[in-house]
């Protein structure tokens, strides 16, 4: 592990890197080009001391996810993500499934999209990254590994999952989430990726199964859905899709048209946020003993 030279590295790309790229305000009075130290440390999910012993150079080794947020809080492309990897004596991570990173001109684009819902996903619906509207609207999702990392996974193998939409529509789902895999699978080719997890599904699901060999194929770019919310009940939304340059990744953005019930819910929505509406339950006193 190359401590100086990771350390070097490091403050490099923290200072070619604007406030204003990553959602941050410029402020008065900034010293340093770039970030600050404890504005990468808040990006990355990381305290702010071990940040600076890592650009310090000092014993700090960060591990494989430190370096993964890392990569994504200074939005460092594919060639200096590895780099960094390489600096770390860290595996470096895959192209695409659960470790993949988003790539930097979809977390650019999903920065300036503060109150509207948006997260970048893979091709087989991995999240890779959320912003907080998303996260209000939709729910964070779940941190998994192996196929059940995949929203389209858990719709077919998690009864939980398909509480998001109303119950008339989940075959509408199910057939659409189908035929975009079928797309992914024949663009990736013979992938082991792809692969397992229609194995996996096959097995698991009838429902899949009976799907997947009617051989119906649709990449989905845009949809119009209904999102059952806990607190603002069903809200219908129009989702649109920004695909990568390769197609392994894709930025997800949810809107509605204006003047409708849909768009004044997210509008409510991005005022609560991921507050708690539900009514908190009043503790009712004893009966009194005769």
């Amino acid at each position: 592990m190359n401590l100086p030279e990771l350390a070097a590295f490091l403050k490099s790309r923290r200072a070619r890197v604007r406030p204003s790229d990553v959602g941050l305000p410029t402020g008065p009075r900034r010293r340093v080009p770039g970030l600050r130290r404890e504005e990468v440390a808040q990006l990355a999910g990381l305290s702010a001391d071990y940040y600076t012993e890592i650009e310090r150079g000092n014993s700090a080794q960060p591990s494989a996810q430190a370096l993964a947020a890392l990569a994504r809080a200074l939005r460092l492309n594919d060639d200096e993500r590895d780099h960094l990897f390489h600096l770390a004596d860290r595996r470096i991570p895959a192209a695409h499934g659960p470790a993949a990173q988003a790539q930097p001109a979809l977390l650019g684009l999903l920065d300036r999209l503060a109150t509207t819902p948006a997260q970048v996903i893979t091709d087989l619906h991995v999240t890779l990254a959320q912003n907080e509207p998303a996260v209000a609207l939709i729910g964070r999702q779940p941190t998994m590994r192996g196929p059940a990392a995949s929203f389209v996974h858990r719709w077919f193998t998690d009864p939980d999952t398909r509480g998001i939409h109303p119950p008339e529509d989940h075959a509408y789902h199910s057939r659409t989430l189908v035929a975009d895999l079928r797309a992914v699978a024949a663009r990736r080719g013979r992938d082991p990726e792809v692969a397992t997890m229609v194995a996996s599904l096959r097995r698991r699901s009838e429902e899949f199964a009976g799907l997947w060999d009617t051989h119906d194929v649709a990449v989905r770019r845009t949809d119009h859905k209904r999102i059952v919310h806990p607190a603002l009940g069903v809200i219908e939304v129009d989702c649109h899709s920004l695909f990568s340059e390769d197609g392994r990744q894709r930025l997800l953005w949810f809107t509605a048209p204006p003047g409708t019930e849909g768009a004044a819910k997210l509008e409510l929505l991005s005022v609560i946020g991921t507050q708690d509406l539900a009514p908190a339950e009043v503790e009712r006193p004893a009966p009194e003993r005769a």
